[in-house]
């Protein structure tokens, strides 16, 4: 995903590498009815809601609101009429159209995903919607793969707009609207919730799964716990090796480049944040059951995750987003149901304790999103051209938008598991 040569804009449409994004500089072929009836069809869907959809010709409808401009129109209906959702995001990337405000715009469409399409072709989803490829499974050697794509990207990239900390999930601060120098206080405050949770102290043995960038081990360390970190990531592996030496806590912390189906030994508390969403459907009966396995009887387990709602999962488990072509590959988020479901069926654990903090995800999103549109220029000196940094501002908005908008949400989970003493 790198060029030493940044993209350009001219004539309102991207100067689109084909080698580096071969979807985004190829326009898809349609015929003219199926543009025709995809421009209705997207009409018919936006002209409701509170937005404002403006054509180059000076045209425009919606209901008022969030502007969205659309620069090329033929190209735009082209790719939402062959790719859907994914055609949407990609049109984006390509520059043919824009938002004022991304945010706001992309707010209105998130909470309105369930009414974009019409009923008919909901029904017929099966049929239409891409299907997720084979090759993003995440088996062992597939999820590898898929966590290599994200997560090694670049530790300069990610140092870029995340805090000192390098914490990249949802903080939990006191008040909003949060402010950048409050972040990392944030994160160590949603980090030392969990280890509050789990019940971590002097002489616990933890098992981290998903290590990040180290952050959480090297709290738990501080507090006396002895930490069994595992990650897929060569890049987050080397640097949280880095931070524990420099910590000192070097006879405290375990980094291990592990799939977490590899696990072994028994630990009092197991933590895990952001880490079911890369799972992978087919698997998460497998996560909870490591997490079970690993656990001694009468420990506890925290886990941050993000949901979504239950009929959207249902909806959207089997099918290709552009989150996952181009963000995080083999990805999937479960609803709140489907994670207690598949406790209870596949694992001796108690759902113990729930608590949401949504809102909290909006506002850390959108500290990281103006960061990383402040330090564009730096972003471009790594090597990540201009398709790169507009794919990340989507991913970034978009997945803001859909915290405020509410059809996201992110979860504190307490499972406790019974001791077998009496």
């Amino acid at each position: 995903m790198r060029t030493a040569e940044p993209g350009s804009i001219a004539g309102r449409r991207m100067d689109v590498n084909p080698e580096l994004w071969p979807d985004v500089a190829d326009r898809p072929g349609a015929s003219r009815a199926r543009t025709a009836v995809t421009r209705a069809l997207v009409r018919r869907a936006l002209e409701r809601l509170p937005l404002r959809v403006r054509f180059p010709d000076g045209t425009q409808f919606g209901a008022g609101g969030p502007l969205v401009e659309i620069h090329d129109p033929e190209a735009f209906h082209r790719r939402i009429g062959t790719q859907g959702l994914i055609g949407f995001g990609e049109s984006y990337m390509a520059g043919e159209w824009d938002a004022p405000d991304l945010v706001a715009a992309l707010t209105v469409l998130a909470g309105s995903l369930p009414e974009l399409i019409p009923a008919p072709l909901q029904r017929l989803r099966g049929l239409w919607a891409p299907k997720q490829p084979g090759a993003q499974r995440n088996t062992p050697g597939g999820a590898r793969d898929n966590i290599s794509r994200h997560y090694d990207l670049s530790n300069d990239l990610f140092a870029l707009f995340l805090d000192d900390t390098l914490s990249y999930s949802a903080a939990l601060f006191r008040g909003f609207p949060a402010t950048w120098p409050l972040l990392a206080t944030a994160q160590h405050r949603k980090i030392d919730r969990l280890l509050d949770l789990a019940e971590v102290g002097e002489g616990t043995r933890l098992l981290e799964i998903g290590t990040g960038w180290g952050e959480l081990a090297l709290r738990a360390a501080a507090r006396g716990a002895h930490v069994t970190s595992l990650t897929l990531s060569h890049e987050q592996r080397d640097l949280a090796r880095e931070r524990v030496r420099e910590a000192g806590h070097a006879d405290r912390v375990s980094i291990e480049l592990c799939d977490y189906r590899e696990a072994t030994g028994t630990y009092d508390a197991v933590v895990s944040v952001e880490m079911v969403e890369a799972v992978g459907v087919e698997f998460w009966p497998v996560y909870f059951r490591t997490i079970d396995a690993r656990l001694a009887p009468g420990g506890r387990a925290a886990l941050q995750a993000i949901t979504m709602p239950h009929e959207r999962m249902l909806a959207a488990r089997h099918t290709f987003t552009w989150i996952q072509k181009y963000i995080f590959p083999g990805g999937q988020l479960p609803s709140v149901e489907a994670v207690e479901e598949t406790v209870r069926d596949h694992t001796r654990l108690a759902v113990t304790r729930r608590d949401a903090h949504g809102a909290h995800y909006a506002e850390t999103l959108r500290l990281w999103r103006e960061r990383f549109t402040d330090r564009a220029d730096e972003v471009d000196a790594l090597g990540f051209d201009e398709t790169f940094r507009r794919m990340w501002t989507f991913y970034l908005s978009y997945s803001e938008a859909g915290f405020r908008s509410g059809y996201l949400d992110v979860q504190h989970y307490l499972f406790t598991k019974e001791s077998t003493s009496r």
